[in-house]
């Protein structure tokens, strides 16, 4: 057989966790060696295959980030959207049915992202752009880890994170929120030249507007084909259907497909450069879609994310995984992709059992919370899931919930006409929104919009209690400052300090919660929230 006949062959195979493509030393001792007639030769194609596969133990990460979007891809089943690109990407690689992000807001989701901590452990509980801030500029995180292990690195579109300077990026380009979505055409341009820039493995992140407010049905002829009101129907977990509600959806809808072309051009430019074999490609939504019962809630339309992750190669292909995963995931599965130097102590774990689909004990519990948005909404929330309930615990029960009004009085005014036409079970649900009680229990098989509180219901208290445990065990492991009811109260008198004419002023915000959130470990259970 010809020698390089045989090198390309056993090159197109999957390749083994060591690198090596599969089959290459298989029964038959050494084949390859068998087939070449000169001892030289064999030994320069088995360097070759040494180098190829040093070079794919250290791949490329692009990771592609989109603003305010839940899973209404096609890929997720949903009827309206449409989205070829993403969809071909989920056909080339693995997604993920249940994925997470531990606060349904920007910046807090994304400083848990690159940091691989719970906000209430970075510090980035609230938006950037209203001063909230990490605890320290020098916590480790995903640029400085990769940067160390020999990456170039660089983000297309906004970190909004503060402080910026943490996250030393070799190349930061349209680095606004870009929310007007100008030269959008950009974004792969400016990735495609970044592809090209030298031989060292690289990590780029590219962070899209779309699909953020204001939703716009049409920017430089994207979509080709806009989606009108009465083509749709509002998403499920709102629980309300209008014209206005129909003509909000479908813009977004509109924002969704225009997010998906962008991506079409980035990863052909990606293709383009020839790297595209040896890159890890990870997309993701930063939270759920700034509509009812989404966004800035802890609700499944807030938290719930599309996950979709590609590697040629070396994961699996056509793939649909349903285990709970987190996007603090992400940043121990990266590094442990590129053999970097681990983070001890980071509270997610490696997909990459994942998506080899090798045997692997997976967590049966997932978390997340909420603190607040801008200086608007404060109502911190803690939450437990496993594989059938939800548990939400409210920590200011007793108060209205102000992101209720806020999300009401901004985006959709006709909230209460239209809650006037709706069923029982949704007037409740957007009464409990309003005004929660202090636990709210679901069960997200037969009640996956979560309409129907069944904290109060006599046979579900075994489950009730097993959750609190779960989620109490998880607050004291991961050192949540809340549980100091005096930090709760502390930092709430911080933002209402702000307020004028009970609305918030950016300029008149101060926070210094990185002084007292932690200034009292030693006895903070002495004050911890009561049971």
């Amino acid at each position: 057989m010809n020698c390089s006949r045989t090198l390309t062959k056993l090159m197109q195979r999957p390749l083994l966790s060591n690198g090596l493509p599969l089959g290459i030393f298989s029964a038959r001792k050494c084949s390859l060696l068998v087939y070449c007639k000169h001892v030289t030769t064999c030994v320069f194609l088995l360097c070759l295959i040494a180098a190829q596969s040093h070079a794919v133990q250290r791949p490329n990460v692009l990771m592609i980030v989109s603003e305010d979007n839940g899973p209404e891809l096609g890929c997720y089943g949903d009827p309206y959207v449409h989205t070829p690109f993403l969809d071909k990407l989920a056909e080339e690689g693995v997604r993920f049915q249940n994925a997470y992000v531990p606060q349904a807001g920007c910046s807090q989701s994304r400083a848990a992202l690159l940091t691989g901590l719970y906000p209430h452990q970075n510090g980035q509980i609230g938006l950037a752009t209203w001063k909230f801030h990490m605890y320290r500029e020098d916590a480790p995180n995903l640029v400085r880890s990769l940067k160390a292990a020999g990456y170039h690195t660089g983000m297309i579109g906004k970190l909004h994170v503060k402080p910026e300077s943490a996250f030393p990026f070799d190349v930061h380009k349209i680095p606004s929120s870009n929310f007007k979505r100008k030269k959008l055409g950009d974004y792969a341009k400016y990735a495609n030249e970044f592809f090209q820039q030298g031989d060292k493995p690289f990590f780029l992140s590219v962070n899209y507007p779309d699909a953020h407010r204001p939703f716009l049905d049409s920017v430089a002829g994207l979509p080709k084909h806009p989606l009108k009101a009465e083509d749709i129907k509002p998403l499920a977990y709102m629980g309300l259907d209008s014209s206005a509600l129909r003509a909000e959806t479908a813009s977004y809808y509109n924002s969704m497909s225009r997010l998906d072309a962008l991506i079409g051009q980035l990863l052909a430019a990606l293709q383009r450069s020839g790297k595209a074999g040896n890159t890890l490609v990870i997309y993701l939504g930063d939270h759920g879609a700034d509509l009812l019962r989404g966004k800035r809630t802890s609700y499944e339309g807030g938290v719930r994310i599309p996950l979709i992750v590609r590697w040629p190669g070396r994961i699996l292909t056509q793939q649909v995984r349903e285990e709970l995963v987190s996007t603090l995931d992400l940043m121990p599965t990266i590094l442990a992709a590129a053999k970097a130097e681990p983070i001890a102590n980071l509270p997610g774990r490696s997909l990459l059992p994942l998506l080899r689909d090798e045997e692997t004990q997976w967590r049966q519990y997932l978390y997340t919370e909420f603190h607040t948005h801008s200086a608007h909404n404060y109502y911190p929330q803690r939450t437990v899931r496993n594989a059938r309930y939800k548990l939400v615990h409210n920590l200011m029960a007793g108060r209205e919930n102000p992101g209720y009004d806020f999300t009401a009085n901004h985006f959709i005014p006709e909230l209460a006409n239209e809650l006037d036409s709706a069923s029982p079970i949704v007037r409740a649900a957007y009464q409990l929104m309003k005004s929660p009680p202090k636990y709210e229990l679901y069960d997200l098989q037969s009640d996956p919009y979560e309409f129907e509180d069944l904290s109060t219901v006599a046979e579900q208290s075994p489950v009730l209690d097993e959750l609190k445990s779960k989620l109490d065990a998880w607050r004291h492991r991961t050192n949540d400052p809340l549980l100091n009811r005096d930090n709760l109260e502390r930092l709430k008198e911080q933002i209402d300090a702000s307020m004028v004419d009970g609305n918030p002023q950016k300029e008149r915000v101060e926070l210094t919660y990185e002084d007292y959130f932690f200034s009292n470990l030693q006895s903070k259970n002495n004050s911890e929230t009561k049971k």
